[in-house]
């Protein structure tokens, strides 16, 4: 038989975050969604929404088609049909993070690291990661296809400054009228 004031301080058989929820007096993250989802059950039975995951495309054929490419065209093919496969979904994972953010104005003079800031920026992280894929997509392409010119003639450094030159930013010596 334990003694109860023992029984504060057993963490054998608790994870990191209920210890942690314990010392710091707070709900687990775990509590939290068994509570939203008790919740929620009244509503849900009035909007009933989807269980499954939404349609994604099937990575099979883009990846097999990557291992068949022999040229950066051929990779820059596939790679931009995933993207455009990838985009309506991003989207509207982004619009609706949008939408989150903004219920009942909780957006507005939002704190940062404040939950609608939180979702606004995982909006804007949802596209940017389409940009970034997109972006470094063309580099490839443009390492392979269209590689900068060689300088013929390296740009001049500063200390390679003649002796009546200013240095930017410095203002040139007074002369005195003559």
């Amino acid at each position: 038989m334990s003694h109860p004031d023992f029984e504060l301080y057993d963490n054998a058989g608790r994870d990191a975050d209920q210890i942690s929820a314990a010392r710091h007096g707070i709900a687990t993250r775990a509590d939290l969604l068994r509570w939203a989802r008790r919740d929620a059950v009244p509503f849900l039975a009035e909007h009933p929404l989807p269980d499954s995951p939404l349609p994604s495309p099937d990575p099979a054929p883009y990846l097999a088609a990557l291992a068949a490419a022999q040229t950066p065209a051929e990779v820059h093919a596939v790679t931009s049909r995933l993207l455009d496969a990838a985009e309506p979904a991003l989207r509207a994972m982004s619009d609706y993070l949008v939408a989150a953010a903004q219920w009942r104005g909780q957006h507005r003079e939002a704190a940062k690291g404040s939950p609608a800031r939180l979702l606004l920026e995982a909006a804007g992280r949802a596209l940017s990661a389409l940009a970034i894929a997109d972006q470094g997509d063309l580099e490839a392409l443009r390492a392979a296809c269209d590689p900068a010119p060689a300088l013929k003639h390296p740009a001049p450094s500063r200390s390679a400054l003649p002796p009546s030159s200013t240095a930017p930013g410095q203002a040139p010596p007074h002369r005195p009228a003559r």
